[in-house]
């Protein structure tokens, strides 16, 4: 079907078709310059010492969760049974990297305004048993990153962020996916910047950052810098090091023509934001007040991954009801990310727990969707939503 709304367009022209042509004209087609180049540029736009590039933010979550599986650093290794605090609302992507390795999930309810952590629950499911949490900012909102400082304050807790939805959101004029000790990002087709498939990961931690790059390519050293924190000094013999596994790694590299892609769309990337964002003042001011459903309620400056809708209570309106007023309208709709994930089947592989209720996650399960935001004006489609 073809929507006159739909949740996800392209922000491709030349740039990015030059990108493609200048790798095939360089033959090189595997993580190379163009990936090594896009990295160095997209950890100085963020503001962090080091990036990491892969193949999609999936892998990014997964090679996050690996690392500290892999550090040598006290405060931050996690073992198999530690607890990790996440919230009940994310994709499930944000989730299965912690089951697969053997960590002990806790969900926490989220708010129904702002779709992130609801703090009260978080600051009560914070005990000395929780070693760890995923902060996961929905749809382009940054969480509170002060309330959480205070509530894991003095406590020893590592933070990892999940920012796949949300490149380009500030909090405190900080970049958001910089607040943990590292942070994913997505760069898919539907998200702020697209080099189709691709990922990365961001940490001011050194070791961290060797760590990652022995895992993301078959847990060998070839990546390695002669003196890391993995082997401690390399051999300057390649053809020694070619083949040498010290981690049990994966496949996560990304291609050159995504490095290539990564490059032209970062470029675009503040005029990419400026333009979502306009478009979410407009929704605000629009929709605010509607006598049907909720907006999402911005905290910091969110970059407007989609525009959340969830049904007032009360109103009598069933979702799907919604879901075909506007189909009608010409919008593609999807839930909220994957609702409350902790209803989902698959957590029968899990070691987890359920703090308290998650009774505003079951309500945005039932209740909630969302349309797509774009870089362009939609001011007949915000419009035409007003008018749902």
């Amino acid at each position: 079907m073809n929507y006159r709304y739909p949740l996800a367009t392209s922000s491709w022209d030349q740039a990015e078709q030059d990108a493609i042509q200048r790798v095939i004209a360089s033959d090189r087609y595997s993580m190379g310059s163009e990936v090594a180049e896009f990295e160095r540029r997209f950890a100085e736009f963020f503001g962090s010492k080091h990036a990491v590039m892969v193949n999609s933010g999936s892998s990014a979550n997964l090679l996050m969760t690996a690392a500290l599986f892999y550090t040598k650093t006290a405060g931050l290794k996690l073992e198999r049974g530690d607890e990790i605090i996440v919230p009940a609302v994310s994709w499930s992507t944000t989730y299965t990297p912690l089951q697969q390795y053997g960590l002990r999930l806790k969900f926490v309810d989220i708010d129904l305004e702002t779709l992130n952590y609801d703090l009260a629950a978080l600051d009560e499911a914070v005990t000395d048993s929780t070693r760890a949490i995923m902060v996961v900012n929905l749809l382009g909102n940054p969480n509170d990153f002060d309330a959480i400082t205070r509530i894991i304050d003095g406590r020893d807790i590592v933070v990892i962020e999940d920012n796949c939805e949300s490149m380009g959101a500030t909090y405190t004029g900080r970049q958001c996916g910089t607040f943990g000790v590292m942070g994913s990002f997505s760069c898919f087709f539907s998200h702020h910047i697209s080099t189709m498939e691709g990922g990365m990961v961001v940490t001011d931690n050194e070791e961290l950052y060797h760590v990652m790059l022995a895992l993301r390519a078959h847990g060998w050293t070839r990546n390695l810098p002669k003196f890391n924190h993995v082997t401690g000094e390399k051999s300057d013999d390649p053809f020694e090091e070619s083949f040498r596994f010290v981690l049990p790694g994966y496949n996560l590299r990304p291609l050159e023509m995504s490095g290539a892609l990564g490059q032209a769309q970062l470029d675009k990337l503040p005029e990419l934001i400026r333009g979502r964002r306009d478009n979410g003042t407009l929704a605000q001011n629009a929709l605010g007040n509607h006598p049907k459903f909720m907006i999402q309620r911005e905290i910091g400056k969110s970059s407007w991954f989609g525009f959340s809708l969830v049904i007032r209570p009360d109103t009598g309106l069933a979702r799907a009801d919604l879901v075909r007023d506007l189909t009608e309208a010409g919008f593609e709709c999807r839930p909220i990310v994957a609702g409350n994930f902790a209803k989902n089947e698959v957590l029968r592989y899990f070691d987890y727990e359920i703090h308290g209720t998650l009774k505003n996650a079951d309500y945005i399960d039932a209740n909630g969707l969302f349309v797509g935001n774009h870089h362009y004006p939609l001011n007949d489609a915000i419009e035409a939503l007003s008018k749902i």
